[in-house]
């Protein structure tokens, strides 16, 4: 036992080793790039700070206005123009383009319009009578900071800088939070709710019961900004990427070209793995080693190709009974 221990926490070292030589890699290499994205942000700067100033001016610098807009509108618009494009291929079955991408195959297709209706409700109630109420306190930090609503744009690189801390800040608070509402009790009262959708869609993202919407879908996203005291504009893109983000890990599609939906997609298959959202937590509390061991383990990489991964690489098949 104390040697299996012992290889757990070494592997753990490793990977941990691992996770961040590759983060310390990613950001020396932002680092070296972030110059001529600089140069090119600053060549387009002026173009975005007028275009915000003119923004500002319109709206008379009034605070509460422009946070409802940065932190509510745009990513209220973000969510259901992407979700508004994967619905009409979960409804029709077109374009194939999309549909041929399916990771479970054989279900939703077509989608149950009657789900389909109910989690589209659940979520606009989610949006409008949680999300919104729990603007509220955040404006209030944000103005606390000072620097929320200023008329001067941050940099490129300190984006990048803040896109870091919030994706870290989101994985621990998620992943724990996560946890949490998988206990028996809550999970019975409170997240079989989400789990309802064995083979999510998009929009499932945000179907859960309001006190899960609050845990484990707002307060992870909330936290980084409120920590870091961002400006508005920097809110407005990290919460619309988030949405955008998590839509395309519950979509049911795994598309070319966008993050792999594969990690997230068996979690909802199999309730007890994949907890998290970028699986380095997961790995260290051995919460991903039957994922580790599956088909979809293969599959769980950005796709490069037109060639859908059910095709490339297939299940294997079943014994003969």
């Amino acid at each position: 036992v104390a040697c299996l221990q012992e290889e757990k926490l070494w592997d753990a070292m490793k990977v941990t080793a691992c996770v961040l030589g590759a983060g310390l890699l990613l950001f020396t290499a932002l680092e070296s790039s972030a110059w001529y994205v600089q140069n090119i942000w600053d060549t387009l700067g002026h173009f975005w700070q007028t275009t915000w100033l003119k923004l500002y001016y319109l709206l008379e610098g009034k605070e509460s206005t422009l946070f409802l807009l940065g932190a509510a509108l745009v990513p209220f618009l973000a969510f259901w123009c992407f979700n508004g494009i994967l619905m009409v291929a979960d409804v029709t079955g077109k374009p194939t383009f999309i549909t041929r991408y399916r990771i479970q195959l054989g279900k939703n297709d077509p989608v149950d319009t009657k789900k389909l209706c109910q989690a589209i409700h659940t979520a606009l109630c989610n949006q409008f009578f949680i999300s919104l109420p729990l603007l509220l306190p955040m404006f209030y930090i944000m103005k606390w900071w000072g620097n929320t609503f200023s008329k001067e744009l941050p940099t490129f690189r300190w984006f990048l800088v803040e896109l870091s801390i919030f994706t870290v800040v989101e994985e621990i608070l998620f992943y724990y939070t996560h946890r949490l509402v998988h206990l028996p009790l809550l999970y019975k009262h409170i997240h079989k709710k989400h789990h309802e959708w064995t083979a999510p869609i998009g929009v499932v993202s945000i179907y859960a019961h309001p006190v899960e919407h609050i845990l484990s879908n707002m307060l992870p996203a909330m936290t980084g900004p409120m920590l870091v005291g961002s400006h508005i504009v920097s809110i407005a893109a990290w919460f619309s990427l988030a949405l955008v983000t998590t839509s395309i890990s519950h979509c049911g599609y795994h598309l070319p070209f966008l993050p792999s939906p594969e990690f997230h997609d068996f979690h909802h298959l199999k309730f007890n793995q994949c907890y998290g959202v970028l699986g380095v937590l997961d790995y260290l509390h051995g919460t991903d080693t039957v994922f580790r061991q599956t088909k979809a383990y293969e599959r769980h990489r950005v796709l490069l190709s037109l060639t859908p991964l059910s095709q490339s690489i297939p299940e294997a098949p079943r014994r003969a009974e």
